[in-house]
């Protein structure tokens, strides 16, 4: 077993449960994702497999697409359904779309975002949904995020849904880099607007070039035979698609095998991309030798994650 599979997380299980059942499913110990999805949240889970577990750090930084459901009403201490409500109950009965739309473009581009309390991220060693649960507060460093877009989905029915206790639920398309909580988003929406909001339902549709069409359940993956679940594997090169690819003859391929660095002409180096840094470097038949870095001053080309002649 050496590839991805692509698994569409249910709601109410956690990223952990997804790998150990990928785990029992495959009969293998080696198994990881990349990129944490929250209990409530649903989606692409990307699963690298056996060796390819050494390719997930190529992956976590890869930009994400969402589809969420915003309830404006009220603030969770969560930020999302499974909290607390902190704020009381408030009419968005006046809100106008346009005003909607306006505030949604607003979050568009490089910004500044805190991590929520109830978040796994780690401050002094400690993860802070534990202080969180503990009722304390802890102070959080802002983080460079990115929201390429975010839209209000209109195409489906009623922009705004009104509920029984009077909120109102809307839904947006957000394509942003890794490290972006939506649900952050969502809150902030809702002080934007001086209604209070959280989210209640998210869907992660793409990891960059991972898409939710592609998925497989894990009904699917633990009542497929090995031999089929082998062949639904996505190869170690085509993990790394994002990456720029560097073609090896035989002699590059045993040179790079031994992680020793290839000389690479300037001309080769602009055929690749003369500004990345990262490269795919293949044999002729396309199968994934190595994850390498390109030195533009030395013009070395040198093997950092050797996958070709590994056992296990």
């Amino acid at each position: 077993m050496l590839g991805a599979l692509i698994i569409d997380k249910p709601e109410g299980f956690t990223s952990h449960d997804v790998v150990a059942r990928v785990r029992r499913a495959t009969g293998t110990r080696r198994v990881g994702h990349a990129g944490t999805l929250d209990p409530f949240a649903t989606g692409v889970l990307v699963c690298c497999i056996g060796r390819a577990t050494r390719l997930v750090q190529f992956l976590v930084g890869l930009d994400k697409e969402y589809i969420g459901t915003v309830r404006l009403g009220y603030a969770t201490d969560t930020q999302d359904g499974t909290g607390r409500q902190i704020t009381p109950l408030r009419s968005s009965n006046d809100l106008d779309l346009e005003e909607l739309r306006r505030v949604l473009n607003q979050f568009a581009g490089p910004q500044l975002q805190t991590p929520p309390m109830f978040s796994a991220k780690k401050v002094a060693g400690e993860r802070l949904y534990h202080a969180a649960r503990a009722g304390r507060e802890v102070e959080r460093e802002p983080l460079s995020i990115v929201v390429h877009s975010m839209r209000l989905i209109e195409d489906e029915g009623p922009a705004l849904n009104v509920n029984e206790d009077g909120s109102r639920d809307f839904s947006i398309q957000v394509r942003c880099s890794s490290g972006t909580y939506v649900r952050k988003l969502a809150h902030d929406i809702g002080e934007q607007l001086g209604i209070g909001a959280h989210l209640v339902n998210l869907r992660r549709t793409e990891v960059g070039h991972f898409r939710l069409n592609h998925a497989l359940t894990l009904d699917e993956v633990e009542t497929m035979e090995r031999d089929d679940l082998r062949n639904a594997l996505i190869s170690p090169s085509d993990m790394l698609l994002h990456l720029p690819v560097v073609l090896l003859d035989e002699e590059e391929t045993e040179r790079v095998t031994n992680g020793r660095a290839l000389s690479l002409t300037k001309e080769r180096a602009t055929a690749v991309d003369a500004d990345a840094r990262t490269l795919r470097l293949c044999d002729r038949n396309g199968t994934l030798v190595a994850v390498g870095y390109f030195d533009p001053a030395a013009g070395l080309l040198n093997p950092r994650v050797v996958l070709a002649g590994e056992q296990g």
